[in-house]
């Protein structure tokens, strides 16, 4: 973000020396924990050594209180489990016996975790918030963008045998985006779509209803996850038109020919329409690469399943819809029987595909709800059936083909092999069945789950998911089995274990970042995804669950990686597993659709597993945070995004050649705004007159460091570059040069720390001072205003003014309650000075009905 130089000079001038960078780490699940869950961390070193003795009298390590500094619990370290990927020594550390609400962190020696939080509460609203991504990822009208694209969709390849014409149009406009590509396979999209229903039917209260049909702002009397849903249904219709016309996918990997934001795509040789490859049971070749299709069942029988289900929610909440998705659903299972066997996707110009090889866990699925759905419309249609699932014979379990799903214990697959991961059909039919049916499906679960366990109880991150691409989607599916059989069954054996795969997706992993992109919101997750979104306009692309960590040797395989960035995780790459958070790592960091589908039903059901209890007596620290803020590392970054106030917030160092202008138009815009500047900039005779100015015009002004330190490495950002006594006497000699210009510190308790760039220790030792650390909140590119044309992150004020104008207006909040970062000064190499677009900002803010307020009017509780 800044250039090198500028850090070279803080490290040679002012005495800033790097520390020794840690050897030993303690992971956690970000998101917190419940009360009565489990509750484990991973420590883990480079050292080989073991975890580091307390002193005398405590053992090997705490759980500490935020707020009071006290150990609540500690315990010895118990089994080192020894090397694992990068790390020579690792432990669980197990506190799930500790059960009291409140913001904790773990202290292993010189180890300390980033702060988490315990409490009924932690998971709330998560499954809500990865829908976005679901919303974002809709091909046709897309509310994100409040556009539409690819609605010319599209001409027919292979329907010859149905009686359709090479290139005859139809229309199949709709649907989902399968990653960053816009690629759309109906496979994934009917097993997402099936993930969003039963979600809805196993947790109904954990949903809200924010959203219309269309995925705009608004209630519509129904569950956002099963608008969603329908979304999904709608597009499955069109691409089972008819009895005897099913559809595979819509275009192929000529969509790979850059990152763009979605519109029209004209690459397919047929203007705006894109190729929608028919459901032949035949292998399908357009390019130098030929499929394994071998039938129908696996595709038909996903839609089946969907349109059964579809047909279930729906039936009392509309009646005619519901009969369509019935009779398609029966339509579907027959087409099913046309040639059992797989459809594969088809590829052109690379040998990637979507190899699945599994068709009966699709049909057994199928199976199980056409034969609930019968039983609906029976009882719909008052009939009375002599043969009810809780009674059927053993021929109704001895069917079933495959037990045990095939990737369960191996170390390896090919993409998307085994799809989608778990067996659902298992879980549909055993709720059904009583006794020994029941015992025997149940049995398979157990299965596969031991295979996983036998690898998984040898590393300290109870890790026995394969690391092949998609590896978080294996890893949330597997999740999903473990819970299914503790429901099933009341068996707790796995339960740890099922922990520990959801834990690994939040940050209990060797990176210690979650996989979801901006969940949450205060913890390290990703930032630069392999996404045109994000990459191209600095859309957040919030919820979407990434690809995950690959092997080593499957990483160094792949064709066209190659990383834009510095590897900020560098140290924690192993020839075992890598993963990197860098647009160009398509393998390891890219959202997808339906892995995000299979995490909203996870979130949903560990939402709904915990108890819903009155808070205990006395003010825990999450109480006392205030929940309508945003935090990031211990900072506020945002106030209350449902309050439609925003504060302008301007830093400067060394650099003060727009102080004049800011104050006098913030003056005549009767607006205050908050200052934060070094102890440099106010002993900087230069700067005296502004300095003043602000203050008379009843501005904030607080401090900035006194040096402009920075206070840990870029790339490493858990590393200190100073310690507590230096941070302490710098910030100290900030707020007296501020006394001297009548600024008390008393007065001005919010502290913004130099180059924006911190961690959880300086959060902390901020706390320690009785001050509060605030940051820019992220989104706009309003921060980059320092840069010049020489630099590499360079970007002009049209630009930025631009980012912030997009980010107003697609966001649902918009910039409610945002910190807004600039600059009151860039330098003499930077001529297109953003802050001379200052009126046009304010003006185009104030049409839109935003109130300004300094940082301790916005943060006011």
């Amino acid at each position: 973000m800044h250039r090198l130089l500028i850090v070279f000079f803080l490290l040679s001038f002012t005495g800033v020396k790097k520390k020794e960078t840690p050897s030993a780490w303690i992971r956690i699940n970000q998101l917190g924990y419940t009360p009565g869950g489990i509750k484990v961390a991973v420590w883990c070193s480079k050292s080989g050594e073991g975890i580091s003795n307390l002193p005398a009298g405590q053992a090997g390590w705490e759980l500490v209180d935020v707020i009071s500094k006290k150990t609540v619990y500690s315990a010895n370290a118990g089994k080192a489990f020894g090397a694992y990927g990068p790390f020579a020594q690792t432990y669980r550390l197990n506190f799930s016996a500790y059960k009291k609400p409140g913001r904790y962190y773990l202290q292993a020696g010189n180890a300390k975790s980033p702060e988490f939080t315990i409490g009924d509460d932690v998971y709330k609203g998560a499954a809500d918030f990865c829908l976005r991504y679901m919303r974002q990822q809709r091909s046709g009208f897309n509310p994100f963008l409040k556009d539409s694209c690819h609605t010319h969709d599209g001409y027919v390849l292979y329907g010859e045998k149905a009686g359709i014409k090479d290139s005859t149009h139809i229309d199949v406009t709709g649907g989902w985006h399968d990653a960053t590509d816009y690629l759309q396979y109906s496979t994934t999209s009917a097993n997402a779509t099936y993930h969003l229903l039963m979600a809805y039917r196993d947790f109904p209260k954990v949903f809200g209803d924010e959203k219309q049909a269309n995925g705009l702002d608004g209630k519509n009397g129904m569950a956002d996850v099963l608008d969603e849903a329908k979304w999904g249904l709608d597009w499955l219709l069109k691409m089972h038109p008819k009895d005897d016309w099913m559809f595979n996918q819509i275009a192929d990997d000529r969509d790979h020919i850059g990152m763009r934001i979605p519109k029209e795509d004209s690459q397919y040789g047929k203007g705006y329409e894109r190729p929608v490859y028919f459901v032949s049971g035949e292998p399908q070749q357009r390019g130098q690469f030929m499929n394994n299709t071998t039938g129908t069942s696996s595709t038909a029988g996903k839609f089946a399943s969907a349109f059964a289900l579809g047909f279930e929610l729906f039936n009392k909440i509309d009646t005619i819809y519901s009969n369509l998705l019935y009779g398609k659903a029966g339509s579907a299972y027959v087409y099913a029987f046309k040639k059992l066997g797989v459809t594969q996707t088809v590829s052109v110009k690379s040998p990637y595909i979507y190899a699945e090889d599994n068709w009966d866990d699709d049909m057994e699925l199928a199976a199980v709800m056409l034969e609930r759905a019968n039983r609906i419309m029976y009882l719909r249609k008052a009939r009375v059936l002599s043969n009810k699932l809780e009674v059927l014979d053993n021929r109704t379990v001895n069917v079933v083909e495959e037990k045990i799903t095939p990737w369960l214990g191996a170390d390896t697959a090919k993409h998307y092999q085994w799809y989608p991961f778990i067996n659902l059909g298992h879980y549909e039919l055993a709720k059904d069945l009583k006794g020994w049916g029941r015992d025997t499906i149940t049995s398979y679960y157990k299965q596969g789950i031991q295979r996983v366990w036998n690898k998984a109880k040898a590393n300290a991150f109870f890790r026995g998911v394969p690391f092949i691409w998609c590896s978080n989607n294996l890893t949330t599916s597997f999740a999903i089995q473990c819970y299914w059989y503790k429901e099933l069954t009341g068996d707790k054996t796995f339960s740890e274990l099922e922990q520990a795969n959801f834990d690994w997706l939040f940050g209990c992993n060797p990176w210690g970042t979650s996989m979801v992109y901006g969940l949450p919101s205060w913890g390290d997750t990703p930032v630069d995804p392999h996404s045109s979104l994000s990459h191209l306009k600095n859309y957040p692309i919030d919820g979407g669950l990434v690809d995950g960590p690959i092997y080593g040797n499957t990483y160094k395989s792949l064709l066209g990686l190659s990383l834009m960035d510095t590897d900020e995780y560098a140290e924690f790459q192993s020839d075992l597993v890598v993963y990197h958070d860098d647009y160009g790592d398509y393998s390891t960091n890219e959202p997808t659709m339906d892995g995000t589908a299979s995490l909203i039903y996870l979130l949903a059901a560990k939402d709904a597993e915990a108890p819903s209890k009155s808070s205990p007596k006395g003010k825990t620290y999450e109480q006392s945070l205030n929940k309508k803020f945003s935090y990031s590392h211990g900072a506020i970054i945002r106030g209350d995004s449902s309050q439609k106030k925003i504060a302008l917030v301007f830093t400067a160092d060394e650099f003060g050649e727009g102080g004049e202008f800011v104050a006098q138009k913030l003056l005549q815009e009767k607006i205050r705004a908050s200052f934060f500047f070094t102890g440099k900039f106010y002993r900087n005779p230069l700067f005296k007159n502004i300095t003043l100015q602000l203050k008379k015009d009843g501005h904030y002004l607080g401090p900035h460091s006194d040096q402009h330190l920075l206070y840990c490495d870029w790339n490493k950002r858990g590393s200190l570059l100073v310690n507590k006594e230096e941070f302490q006497k710098d910030l100290l000699q900030n707020y007296s040069e501020m006394n001297k210009s009548g600024i008390k510190k008393e007065k001005a308790g919010f502290f913004l720390p130099p180059y924006e760039w911190y961690n959880d220790s300086i959060a902390t030792w901020t706390k320690e001072m009785g001050l509060q650390l605030i940051n820019f909140t992220p989104g706009t590119l309003s921060n980059a205003d320092y840069t010049t044309a020489a630099m590499k992150n360079y970007r002009s004020s049209e630009v930025i003014y631009q980012s912030i104008i997009n980010y107003e207006q697609i966001h649902d909040a918009g910039l409610n309650g945002f910190i807004l970062l600039l600059h009151i000064g860039a330098g003499p190499d930077r001529a297109d000075k953003f802050y001379s677009r200052l009126p046009r900002l304010i003006t185009y803010l104030k049409q839109k009905g935003y109130q300004f307020q300094t940082v301790e009017q916005l943060l006011s509780n």
